[in-house]
């Protein structure tokens, strides 16, 4: 039955809803998958396979009487451990927060369980979200089902490597800086960073509150952007505690019309990247082009002023917020101590400095969007390189020394401006790793973005199990 893990999630709901297999087949072959892998990996905080079998059990006897199963019917799903699953821990890998048990679930998680999704447990996560690796005092490190070597990057990088290696067909993960999009490129999924109040965050560890609410969002990852447009339309949509939630409805189904010129760069001026991933990036767009689709290169130097914005906004917010919880223990988070060592002579953040970054922050969002009239979707680099070993925290990339925020530059600009962006496989890299591209669009477009990203995904060949699956 090991086969059944590489399915995509739809095809896995199709099966059960015909009667081909039943949900609790298709529980007990991903948790004996979980069994043979996690070991090498170590991506799950918690693995619920009493209370998933019971579940799939439960379908299935309710189907045989008739009931319908929900399009996720007997789809077996991850969470990410700083999402509130109920019965579970939800440490955000954190002593600060040991022992922390979910009393209920997320909205996103109700979401699937009410369409059929099967919860077979929780997955690993960077400690208190700061890092773009999976590690934490209380779990420890998670590996990347490419190279155990090298991380899978955070700090989603429990749920990513855990859907890449076939332990589940899907899941949420969240992202403010990267953290659904690093993961999912650096495991050769796919992954979604929708607008902010697309898909509700409540029941999030941090809570998406205050500023974090502008560029934190909780999203769906998968291996196919199919699954992930099918994980998507379950659980986006209003939610009355979401600060940011819109009424407007999730499209229906991954919109293929008319999605204007596309814009593309595959570097940036301050940031250099890997020939691989140009030439990933230069893969995406020759593919766009050879099924019809216009493509321009764009300058990406407008996006300039998002980078010191994201530092405010992420990095210099959550120090205060850290500090209050963690004290001294705060600078120690990887994202944090480099934040500092960037730039040690940086004045504390005061009122007067956050009000005019939030007003920066409007008027670069509104100067991107002007510059997207012509080119409402981009497509560009995820990282300058592919998986890193574990601790690294420089490279030397065609000459030039790029430290840990430098490289990760790429997805931070989108946070801070709110704009949805999907990644998706599209190379590998001379050592066999994969590599995704970005594609990015305009608030609210998620269905053209998706659309562009599954054309990229045809041309490009997609997901391919790794050597641990």
């Amino acid at each position: 039955m090991s086969s059944l893990c590489e399915w995509p999630a739809r095809q896995l709901a199709a099966a059960v809803a015909g009667g081909e297999l039943s949900a609790a087949e298709v529980v007990h072959a991903h948790l004996d998958r979980i069994a043979a892998v996690d070991g090498r990996l170590n991506a799950f905080v918690d693995v619920d396979a009493e209370r998933a079998l019971a579940a799939a059990r439960s379908q299935d006897e309710a189907a045989a009487r008739g009931a319908g199963r929900g399009p996720l019917g007997g789809v077996p799903v991850t969470v990410k451990s700083a999402i509130e699953v109920a019965g579970l821990r939800c440490e955000t890998g954190s002593p600060s927060r040991r022992g922390v048990m979910a009393a209920g679930d997320a909205v996103v998680v109700a979401r699937l369980r009410a369409a059929g999704a099967i919860v077979l447990g929780t997955t690993n996560v960077a400690e208190m979200l700061m890092g773009y690796e999976t590690v934490n005092p209380l779990h420890g490190r998670t590996a990347n089902p490419w190279d155990v070597a090298r991380t899978p990057g955070g700090s989603s990088g429990g749920e990513s490597a855990a859907i890449a290696a076939g332990c589940s067909a899907g899941g949420i993960g969240s992202d403010g800086g990267g953290s659904i999009r690093v993961p999912a490129h650096f495991t050769g999924i796919c992954g979604l960073k929708p607008t902010p109040g697309r898909v509700p965050s409540t029941g999030h560890q941090p809570a998406c509150l205050g500023p974090f609410s502008l560029i934190g969002v909780v999203g769906p990852m998968a291996r196919t952007v199919g699954d992930l447009d099918l994980l998507y339309r379950v659980t986006a949509g209003w939610d009355v505690t979401d600060p940011l939630a819109t009424p407007l409805s999730a499209e229906l189904g991954i919109d293929d019309g008319d999605n204007g010129c596309v814009g593309w760069f595959d570097s940036h001026p301050a940031v250099p990247v890997s020939r691989d991933t140009a030439a990933s990036v230069q893969a995406a767009v020759a593919g766009l082009a050879a099924q019809g689709v216009a493509v321009e290169p764009w300058s990406p130097v407008g996006l300039d002023p998002a980078t010191e914005l994201w530092h405010v906004f992420f990095c210099e917010i959550g120090a205060q917020l850290l500090t209050s919880t963690l004290g001294a223990a705060a600078r120690d988070l990887p994202i944090l101590a480099a934040h500092a060592g960037d730039a040690p002579d940086r004045p504390a953040l005061s009122a007067a400095r956050l009000t005019d970054a939030w007003i920066a922050r409007d008027l670069a969002r509104a100067a991107i969007l002007e510059a997207m009239s012509r080119h409402p979707v981009l497509v560009c680099p995820v990282t300058s390189m592919p998986a890193f070993g574990h601790d690294e925290r420089r490279w030397d990339i065609n000459g030039t020394s790029v430290g840990y925020l430098e490289a990760m530059r790429f997805t931070q600009w989108f946070n801070v401006l709110g704009l949805p962006a999907v990644v998706v496989p599209a190379g590998r890299s001379a050592e066999g790793l994969p590599i995704g591209v970005q594609v990015v669009g305009r608030p609210f477009e998620e269905a053209r973005v998706l659309a562009i990203a599954a054309r990229i995904e045809a041309a490009c060949g997609g997901y391919r199990p790794p050597p641990a699956a």
